[in-house]
């Protein structure tokens, strides 16, 4: 079961198309505008041809360039390129609601982060989306019961990424790891669609008791640098929590908090702040 099937929400773009569509509702559409700005690095930038060239050009699928620019980055001496980009590329040829979800991932990252100026810029070079993606790999592979090899790819992608995904956590479309050093999801960790994070943000347990024990965090949320979330809390739909934060209790939906303990110091004024990117905390009303 992909990750796209397990949780629902609200599709990323903020001209949304129907819940569980494609960027711009057709993914072979979205793949041509890829491909058309690939040409345009190509002819531009000389010395990136080889790299845009394997990537992009010489694919004719947005799976096939996923499994590419993915076994680039992850093939050592354990798993060659040869062995991994099959693997990669046979997951997301049969699965893809993941192809999907990477996509949806592409266009949230372009439309919230000023610093993007193309959805084929983090495919290329943003390792939060790679992280992310390599994520979805694994959490697939954790599910057909290849645990040993979900586990690896989890390994893998810490050391190539900075960024540390339990392969049994499940995380939802449309989701934006922004910088994404010192990223954390343990095992039981539940993010929905569209979120942001940006980067050490820790989802993590308090102890080592067993069953549902790290946080949900739910549509519409933004988690600022360095916050920490523990426990089976939950944080609120369109909540957000300041950089820096120690959360240890239930978030309410549309509220902000900050702090150590994090306490709720005003509402979250923005109807979608994973959309908005707003980090000013708003203290109208707090206690």
């Amino acid at each position: 079961m992909s990750s796209s099937q397990q949780i629902t929400g609200q599709p990323a773009s903020k001209n949304p198309p129907e819940t569980g569509a494609t960027p711009h509702g057709d993914i072979a559409k979205f793949w041509a505008q890829l491909r058309e700005e690939a040409q345009l690095i190509a002819s531009g930038e000389p010395t990136l041809i080889a790299l845009v060239d394997d990537v992009i050009l010489s694919r004719d699928s947005a799976a096939a360039a996923l499994g590419a620019r993915l076994a680039r980055r992850l093939a050592r001496e354990d798993m060659p390129r040869n062995t991994m980009e099959p693997l990669l590329y046979g997951v997301f040829e049969r699965h893809p609601t993941i192809v999907d979800c990477a996509m949806r991932d592409l266009l949230a990252i372009h439309e919230r982060d000023p610093a993007c100026f193309s959805p084929l810029e983090p495919l290329l070079f943003f390792k939060g989306f790679l992280a992310l993606t390599t994520y979805r790999v694994s959490h697939q592979l954790w599910h057909d019961d290849r645990r040993w090899l979900a586990l690896y790819l989890q390994s893998v992608a810490s050391e190539a990424f900075a960024v540390d995904i339990h392969p049994a956590a499940r995380i939802g479309c449309g989701i934006l790891l922004d910088h994404a050093t010192s990223f954390v999801v343990g095992e039981t960790a539940i993010i929905e669609d569209n979120v942001s994070i940006l980067h050490e943000v820790t989802l993590g347990g308090t102890g080592k008791e067993t069953g549902d024990r790290h946080p949900i965090i739910r549509s519409g949320v933004l988690l600022g640098a360095g916050a920490k979330i523990l426990g089976r809390v939950e944080i609120g739909t369109g909540a957000k929590v300041g950089a820096g934060s120690v959360v240890l209790d239930d978030v309410p939906p549309h509220t902000t908090v900050a702090g150590v303990p994090a306490i709720v110091v005003g509402e979250a004024t923005e109807a979608n702040p994973a959309i908005e990117m707003n980090q000013h905390l708003d203290c109208r009303g707090m206690i």
